[in-house]
């Protein structure tokens, strides 16, 4: 598979993950975290799917287009090992929603990096709360929820933070 084709795949799975998750949270109160800004598109969307939401977002080197990037107040700026930490304190048991968009090209970096998210998602979450990631960030008590259709297992992965 050509680079182009896993790009469309790994976007297509992102959207039909985004618009199934902003779904399943439609009636759940609380904040939705963005983790990692890059071109503002995915961040755009969620805006789009949920507009009555705050949006949080995380993002070490803001380079996004002009539109695309949230104001002063919505904005984590830095390593995610540094503003995150935080977050879990501002936000603890209260996000209805995380989209973690954490992946690069070096698989040690993700992985090192998908440990550390998920071991602040329990903080961060509300019951019922749910996680959207292109990397495995499972948690201890997380649920995996199904994928949307037609995706492939591991394109994209999806948690559920138990009710009780």
């Amino acid at each position: 598979m050509s680079r182009l084709d896993i790009n469309i795949r790994r976007l297509e799975a992102q959207r039909a993950c985004l618009n199934r998750v902003a779904e399943e949270i439609r009636d759940l109160p609380g904040p939705v975290l963005e983790l990692g800004l890059g071109n503002g598109r995915t961040y755009d969307h969620l805006r789009e799917l949920l507009p009555e939401r705050e949006i949080f977002v995380f993002e070490r080197e803001v380079a996004a287009h002009p539109d695309c990037i949230p104001d002063e107040r919505h904005l984590y700026r830095g390593d995610f090992h540094d503003t995150l930490p935080a977050a879990a304190a501002r936000f603890a048991g209260q996000v209805a929603l995380v989209h973690a968009d954490i992946g690069s090209a070096n698989p040690e970096r993700d992985a090192r990096l998908a440990a550390f998210v998920a071991g602040h998602l329990p903080a961060l979450l509300r019951p019922g709360g749910i996680v959207a990631s292109d990397r495995d960030v499972g948690f201890a008590g997380a649920r995996p929820l199904a994928l949307p259709e037609d995706l492939a297992p591991g394109v994209y992965h999806l948690y559920r933070r138990p009710l009780v």
